[in-house]
């Protein structure tokens, strides 16, 4: 080849290269444009919501107390919008009808949840039934749970219910200073033996509990947003166990809580075959574990689920109830004069009480609106692309439920819905008023929705009745004086929150015996219902 062939063959070679270079750059440039067009698109068709940076989203804006931001948000973004958590798409919904339209009527796409690696897929093995994803499994669990927490199978536990109601009574009468603590206990050997059936004299609810209670603990702390990086960098569960501490932990955690709920379980299960054994949760499931379908391990985990699901809630909306009799001194004397007319001085409140005390049972409802235990309702996963009021919410968004908002709506509840007011309940003479539309009759949204909706809540809303009932019976609730002489009234902004629960950040409280009988009328219940003060500490 000549010299001069050699040159064009260069010069044609280079012009080549400089074509496919121009075309590989338009090419890129176009791919980029049309992922940014799509991207734009998109953005345009989510529900608004505050901007957030590049990558990040809008996690910088996230805080403890998360519901009260989301509230704000809404009086500027609306009813429904859209956040970014790291590239994960939000959507949070903030009154009853949204939440219904979305979560109840189209709950076939709603019931699902989000990946959760450490609390749901390792700690508890995919066994936890409230974080289960949309499968098979959950749905067999949950139709068992649904059938042995019926409102008639509620009935059941009331002898359950008011022995505990009556060991709170007498450990509020001997140290009124630690009833924070009291309701605690009490509230968990409740939860307990709701669902074991074991006698409050039996140990192994003794020893049981305290176990139980460092799980939920756990779970808590392993549901915080942000307390462990896999949840973010989903690869991170491919670590070997050696050199990942908190896969390690929460590996041995989860055989060590599979071997105490199955040995629960397992006794419940000897109770049955030997007959007489009291009505519980699990031994109504043992009852129809082959007809669910359930495995031991599965249905021993199912048991465990309604305990830590119920105790600490249960005990912080009975501290929510006790914060506001302090702070609503006129709502403790109509609700205690409602009792005097019922129960009298002679007796304690019982569940045939029920039906003749109407503003007990607003005073709940009014617990559970208020400060709700659960402000932010646990997020629910769409499992496929859907669209509302204009709007896309796109395959895999999480969807929170707002329920701080929706309770506090002042569209629904009217202008003082930041106020605790039992009589919002009520019409004008004393009768139960019809539920705002979409609270599936409860007069708030603290129950959850669609086919999450919680399967224990007859038995969560027997139990703060009878104690709420048997308190204001007993006491009168208030604040401790101060140096003036005043009472100090606790601020129902300073709340603690563990996980998902909102609790009121400790406070000091006067139990004062309501009449010089109390304590001689609280021992002749107890001797009525076989109860000795001795029998447990």
């Amino acid at each position: 080849m000549s010299h001069s062939e050699w040159a064009l063959a260069i010069m044609t070679s280079l012009w080549w290269s400089s074509q496919s270079s121009q075309f590989v750059a338009l090419l890129i440039a176009a791919v980029a444009a049309h992922v940014y067009l799509r991207r734009r698109a998109r953005r345009q068709s989510l529900p608004p919501g505050p901007n957030g940076v590049p990558f990040l989203g809008n996690i910088f804006q996230i805080t403890p107390t998360i519901w009260l931001e989301f509230t704000k948000w809404q009086k500027e973004y609306g009813d429904i919008f859209y956040v970014n958590l790291l590239g994960r798409d939000v959507v949070v919904l903030n009154t009853h009808r949204t939440a219904t339209d979305l979560l109840d009527r189209r709950s076939r796409i709603y019931s699902d949840r989000m990946r959760n690696i450490v609390a749901s897929e390792i700690l508890t093995g995919g066994l936890l039934m409230v974080l289960g994803r949309w499968d098979d499994q959950w749905k067999r669990m949950k139709k068992a749970a649904h059938d042995g927490m019926t409102r008639t199978k509620a009935r059941q536990l009331h002898p359950t219910q008011i022995t505990e109601a009556l060991f709170l009574l007498s450990d509020l009468l001997e140290t009124p200073d630690a009833w924070g603590a009291h309701v605690r206990k009490s509230t968990s050997l409740l939860i307990f033996n709701l669902v074991y059936g074991h006698s409050t004299q039996n140990s192994v609810a003794l020893s049981a509990v305290p176990r139980i209670n460092q799980f939920a603990t756990r779970l808590l702390r392993a549901l915080y947003p942000g307390a462990h990086l896999v949840e973010f960098f989903p690869w991170m569960i491919y670590f070997p166990s050696w050199m990942a501490k908190w896969k390690r932990d929460a590996e041995r955690w989860f055989k060590e809580d599979s071997a105490m709920y199955e040995e629960l379980y397992s006794g419940v299960e000897a109770q049955v075959a030997e007959g007489g054994v009291p009505s519980s949760f699990a031994s109504l499931i043992i009852e129809q574990q082959h007809v669910h379908r359930l495995s031991h391990l599965q249905a021993s985990w199912l048991a465990g689920t309604m305990y830590a699901a119920g105790a600490e809630t249960t005990s912080a909306v009975l501290a929510w109830f006790i914060l506001a009799m302090v702070i609503y001194p006129d709502v403790q004397r109509r609700a205690q004069e409602e009792i005097d007319v019922v129960v009298g001085r002679t007796r304690v409140p019982t569940f045939e009480d029920y039906n003749r005390m109407p503003y007990i049972r607003a005073v709940v409802k009014e617990a559970l609106r208020w400060q709700p235990a659960a402000p932010l309702g646990t997020p629910h996963r769409l499992i496929e692309d859907d669209w509302y009021e204009g709007y896309l919410i796109p395959k895999g968004a999480m969807v929170i439920p707002n329920v701080w908002s929706m309770n506090r709506d002042p569209n629904v509840y009217g202008p003082d819905a930041h106020e605790f007011n039992p009589s919002r309940h009520l019409t004008s003479d004393g009768r139960f008023a019809k539920a705002p539309d979409h609270t599936k009759q409860e007069g708030h949204a603290s129950y959850g929705f669609g086919h999450r909706l919680c399967v224990g809540r007859h038995v969560a809303n027997d139990a703060i009745f009878i104690n709420a009932a048997s308190i204001l019976w007993a006491f009168v609730l208030e604040g401790v004086p101060g140096p003036d002489g005043c009472p100090v009234i606790p601020s129902p902004e300073a709340v603690v929150t563990s996980g998902s629960v909102m609790r009121p950040a400790s406070f000091k409280c006067l139990f004062n015996p309501r009449f010089e009988d109390v304590p001689d009328v609280l021992e002749a219940a107890q001797e009525l219902h076989g109860i000795r003060r001795g029998d447990r500490p």
